[in-house]
């Protein structure tokens, strides 16, 4: 695999409009994925951004990053990959459908990182074909922090329909109550802009009838709801369901799983996200 070191953080303001473009010209024929591993070194947290991250999700104020975090900074070399020309798939309409993210121990305000950023595991989907981006965090040669986020481009159904079982909601433990605009807040952290997040209008140009939150919100607010009850290194993984529309009431439930937890996120029968966070 090649491996790029970039010289600055990409610019998502420059990326959104290129993906747009994108969008509308974009003809590879999706047969493979680059062999291109971005590469950022010396990367450090802002303090600010840190606490209007952890304000926006619904951690504590601390030095100590939450696990999700680091998904901020590894962001824009995603879409910096995913908009290269030699991309198989446009970015407007993948479909984000799981995160997995594996912290090994806690990271902490002032530690430098390297960010790296690669696609991968190109595979058939009943509802057309996924693939991984994974990213990775590093202090000196540790590697201290993984994320694979898959993605489906839907068309062309390349994979096996499994008939899957109606499940019936859980009795919820904490009632969320969405608020309209948190699309909106949360891209002025996150940097994600996607119109489908952050008005109404420009959801429905999208086949959306409102805005709908980020997924990355939801998984950053559900791993909030366990704050204090979490080891310095485990697993946090969710498969997205059914978007949330906003602003929403939703219902969250959590469990004992063996040695973690399991969760899920519903509006009446619409189910939205479940989880599970296991001990490393």
């Amino acid at each position: 695999m090649a491996t790029r070191e970039l010289d600055s953080t990409p610019s998502l303001a420059t990326l959104y409009p290129k993906a747009l473009l994108g969008g509308v010209l974009h003809k590879s024929s999706g047969s493979s994925l680059p062999d291109t591993e971005l590469v950022r070194t010396g990367v450090v947290v802002d303090p600010a951004h840190l606490a209007a991250y952890n304000t926006v999700c619904g951690f504590r104020l601390s030095d100590e990053l939450p696990a999700t975090y680091p998904h901020m900074l590894a962001f824009p070399l995603q879409m910096a990959l995913m908009t290269e020309p030699g991309f198989p798939f446009p970015l407007l309409g993948m479909v984000h459908v799981a995160n997995r993210i594996t912290q090994r121990r806690a990271l902490r305000l002032g530690e430098p990182l390297t960010i790296r950023v690669r696609a991968e595991n190109l595979r058939p989907h009943e509802k057309g074909r996924q693939f991984d981006v994974v990213s990775e965090a590093q202090v000196g040669d540790e590697t201290v922090w993984t994320d694979v986020s898959t993605y489906l481009r839907r068309g062309g159904s390349s994979g096996s329909s499994a008939r899957r079982e109606q499940l019936a909601p859980p009795t919820p433990d904490a009632i969320w109550r969405v608020p309209a605009d948190i699309g909106r807040r949360y891209a002025e952290v996150s940097g994600d802009r996607n119109p489908i997040h952050l008005h109404p209008l420009t959801a429905r140009l999208f086949g959306f009838p409102r805005a709908i939150a980020h997924g990355m919100w939801t998984k950053a607010h559900a791993l909030a709801a366990f704050e204090g009850r979490l080891p310095e290194a485990f697993t946090i993984d969710v498969r997205f369901k059914q978007p949330v529309l906003l602003p929403a009431k939703a219902g969250f439930t959590s469990w004992a799983d063996g040695d973690g937890w399991a969760f899920e996120l519903w509006s009446g029968s619409k189910p939205h996200l479940e989880g599970s966070i296991s001990s490393l």
